[in-house]
């Protein structure tokens, strides 16, 4: 009998009366593409009222309203990594 390895569901809520869809599919590209054998899937969903959060299987990675501003693509890369590849080096996100 095999165990096989459930990997993690990212998903990125983001306000649609905002208009941060761009935002949302950018951050899910960087992450897909850095992520591509670590994650299962990444969704975007739909939010109203400024929402824009990152959430790895139901826990906050990132949260607009608890971190007031937006964080870049490096910084929420290592967050991520933390959770999924600990000892994996993220080259010049890394810096």
């Amino acid at each position: 009998m095999t165990l096989e390895y459930k990997r993690p569901r990212l998903e990125i809520e983001y306000c649609t009366q905002c208009r941060w869809l761009p935002r949302a599919t950018w951050m899910a590209q960087e992450l897909l593409t850095t992520f591509e054998k670590e994650l299962g899937e990444v969704a975007l969903v739909p939010g109203t009222g400024g929402v824009f959060e990152v959430r790895l299987d139901g826990e906050s990675v990132w949260s607009r309203t608890s971190d007031a501003a937006f964080t870049d693509a490096a910084e929420l890369k290592r967050l991520v990594r933390d959770r999924v590849a600990p000892d994996r080096k993220l080259g010049h996100s890394e810096r």
